[in-house]
């Protein structure tokens, strides 16, 4: 009831016996006026609450004040707006550093007592430099043309009339001539980035023109679409690297020189490797064999099987050759144990190979028959000494001595065997092996005497035998 009271005495002027206190009020503290913003103070703008926290209608905005500070007043907002800075200049060698102007075009060349051609067309690339206005004239490589292609015009600037006024880009369009130094190119189109620049630049650019074909291209051209062409094959050399890399086939070969002077029989690996269809050859050194330690013969590469199989044009001068002249290489089906191949006009026994080897060979081509060849040289028989019989001249040593040497030496006799078995003597019993019967009964001792290997025979006498018994053999050798 007292709220309704004091607001309807608020149009009242603010004089003596007006003004009515609210006794339903109770708070009567002052708003602050002061914020605190990164440890500072800051005042506030417009206070929007008095005494106790009761709203102020004083310094309020409106709806049409707050709707046009937020849309027509963004200084407010924003703040007020910088000036950007200036530019920095650039010079204009480094404003238009790399950016060239690439035109495409052609000339056309007499040609002089040719029965095949009168004239030839020339396609060149003009380059433009916007950093220093220079120009250089390119033409692109040509398979077969037999004219020095390449830089025609090289980069520098090129006047444009006899005064000696430099050429500029705004003398280059589509579709003009271009005169330099007594030739006269034909501008027929340019990249998109020329065509871009001369646009930004307030240029016309004109429509691109067709290039003219050469006559002798054109014919040289519907030759080789005559010519007889060999089907593409379906192997893929990518994919053997993929699949077979890493894997080698190893043959044990020998080589046998030995027909020839100061020849012999070494033993050599051969690597045949699957990726790429190449071989090396590797020696086998054994233990103080005399050679160097390096065991390759043949480094890896692709070995022709006839490198003497040669067109009769080929020169004979050349020492390598090419793919044209070299008709088949070395393939696996070429190795098998105990066949001969020649590498580069050696010739090499197979006689073994490793177990992957024989694994790959069995898959691949059903070979079973991998028995190994003997290839060790066997050592040469030593010739036994063979004695001459006695001549009949002198004793046994001194016949025997006449045949080591061409002057003949008296034997020496071994005294220290004399002195040991002076007195020593082998005695045996023997008889007489005859078919006579009345040989039966013969007895016979047989003295061997050690000291100068000299035999004796005895025989003993027998009563009523008809033999006398005795000395039956001397002493002798």
């Amino acid at each position: 009831m007292m709220c309704e009271q004091h607001k309807s005495l608020e149009g009242l002027p603010f004089l003596p016996g007006n003004t009515f206190r609210d006794p339903t009020l109770s708070n009567f503290h002052l708003s602050h006026t002061l914020n605190y913003k990164n440890g500072f103070q800051v005042p506030k703008s417009y206070p929007e609450v008095g005494i106790g926290g009761r709203p102020l209608k004083v310094n309020q905005l409106t709806e049409s004040e707050l709707n046009e500070l937020a849309n027509f007043q963004p200084t407010l907002t924003y703040g007020k707006a910088k000036q950007a800075p200036p530019t920095e200049f650039l010079p204009a060698h480094v404003a238009l550093d790399k950016k060239v102007l690439r035109f495409y075009g052609y000339f056309k060349e007499t040609v002089n007592e040719s029965p095949l051609e009168h004239y030839r067309v020339r396609f060149v690339q003009i380059y433009y430099f916007l950093e220093d206005d220079s120009i250089q004239i390119m033409e692109p490589p040509q398979n077969n043309s037999g004219m020095p292609q390449g830089k025609l015009v090289r980069r520098h600037r090129i006047p444009k009339n006899d005064v000696g006024d430099p050429y500029n880009w705004r003398d280059l369009n589509l579709g003009i001539n271009l005169a330099v130094y007594g030739r006269v190119y034909r501008i027929t189109n340019c990249d998109k980035f020329t065509r871009d620049f001369l646009e930004s630049e307030g240029v016309e650019v004109n429509p691109p023109e067709p290039e003219p074909s050469d006559p002798y291209l054109d014919q040289r051209i519907k030759r080789e679409a005559l010519s007889i062409s060999k089907t593409p094959s379906s192997f893929d050399k990518r994919r053997q690297h993929l699949e077979l890399d890493r894997k080698v086939l190893r043959f044990h070969a020998v080589w046998d020189d030995r027909p020839e002077m100061f020849g012999e029989c070494r033993k050599f690996i051969i690597h045949y490797y699957l990726a790429d269809d190449t071989l090396e050859v590797r020696e086998v050194h054994q233990v103080n064999d005399g050679r160097d330690p390096f065991p390759l013969l043949i480094r890896r590469g692709r070995i022709p099987k006839d490198r003497d199989d040669v067109p009769p044009t080929f020169p004979s001068v050349f020492m390598e050759l090419t793919e044209n002249e070299i008709k088949e290489y070395f393939c696996p089906k070429d190795f098998r144990i105990g066949q001969t191949v020649t590498i580069l006009g050696r010739k090499f026994l197979i006689y073994d190979s490793d177990n992957f080897t024989k694994a790959w060979y069995y898959q691949n081509f059903g070979m079973t028959d991998f028995k190994p060849v003997d290839v060790n040289v066997k050592p040469p028989e030593v010739a036994k000494k063979e004695i001459p019989p006695y001549n009949g001249f002198g004793s046994l040593e001194d016949s025997l001595a006449s045949t080591k040497s061409f002057l003949p030496k008296a034997p020496r006799a071994d005294f220290a065997k004399q002195v040991d078995y002076a007195t020593k003597m082998l005695r045996y019993e023997a008889r007489l092996d005859s078919s006579r019967p009345e040989d039966a009964n013969r007895r016979f001792i047989l003295s061997y005497r050690l000291c100068d290997d000299m035999i004796s025979i005895y025989e003993t006498p027998l009563r009523n035998s008809g033999f006398p018994g005795g000395t039956f053999l001397s002493r002798a050798r």
